[in-house]
């Protein structure tokens, strides 16, 4: 990645829809270089553009932060997790944790379903601790690239 894919995406990260003919110029290349730059970006898996959600914000939502500890090794167990719907993020850690994923439901009992239905049957999950959100106070998606 060099310094002008590094511009591309920080133009992204503003306005993800962005036209090419727009794009090209803030970052010094033509439209049609601006296009192949970011398709190369796009075709390596290093970049994604997406629409992203607030599901708090869209109503009737709920959503929780689980804590989960594993016995052995945690990658099997975060896949078995992403493959649910309810699943949004998940992330590999250590220290208390072994393990933690955002989860979303329609309601706070749908949570709960989920996680003694599904998340604590699962084999290798040891232990579970729930943060539900009352509120996402910020949610951003603007990382300094370089």
């Amino acid at each position: 990645m060099d310094d002008i894919d590094r511009a591309i995406l920080r133009e992204l990260q503003t306005d993800g829809r962005i036209a090419y003919a727009e794009l090209g110029p803030r970052v010094g290349l033509s439209a049609s270089a601006a296009r192949q730059r970011l398709q190369r970006l796009l075709d390596s898996r290093a970049v994604q553009v997406v629409g992203v959600t607030d599901p708090m914000a869209m109503g009737g939502q709920a959503m929780a932060l689980l804590g989960i500890t594993v016995d052995g090794d945690p990658r099997p167990v975060a896949d078995a997790l992403a493959a649910h719907p309810e699943v949004v993020y998940s992330v590999l850690t250590s220290g208390g944790f072994d393990l933690f994923a955002e989860v979303v439901g329609r309601t706070a009992k749908d949570l709960l379903d989920f996680v003694n239905d599904t998340v604590r049957p699962t084999e290798g999950v040891s232990g579970i601790q729930s943060f539900p959100y009352f509120a996402i106070h910020t949610h951003r998606f603007l990382w300094e690239v370089g």
